[in-house]
């Protein structure tokens, strides 16, 4: 997949994270002014240190804050790429509460 980016402007730094259970990846990179989140997923090559892995559209984020793949990136930004919950913290803190009783 091919990226073009409007290089009209200065380049800007930006990192892009991803984890697992057993691995963490903090990629640091430089990308033209005007890089999208999806973008700076592609070209940090991220997905190649993380066999099998699926970036979910919908779980996507800049420092924690949930974001699209096309929302354009400041310098500095952090985009976040998140797993799939293995549990549902509401029926996780129900469990929790019933063993306390």
């Amino acid at each position: 997949m091919s990226m073009e980016i409007d290089s009209g402007g200065e380049p800007i730094q930006v990192e892009v994270a991803y984890a697992t259970p057993k691995k963490q990846s903090l990629l640091s990179l430089e990308v033209a002014a005007g890089c999208t989140v999806e973008e700076a997923i592609v070209l940090s090559g991220i997905e190649a240190e993380f066999p099998g892995m699926v970036v979910n559209p919908d779980a996507v984020g800049i420092f924690g804050r949930k974001a699209s793949m096309n929302q354009v990136l400041g310098d500095g930004d952090r985009v976040e790429i998140y797993r799939p919950l293995i549990a549902d913290p509401k029926e996780s803190r129900r469990l929790r509460a019933e063993a306390r009783s």
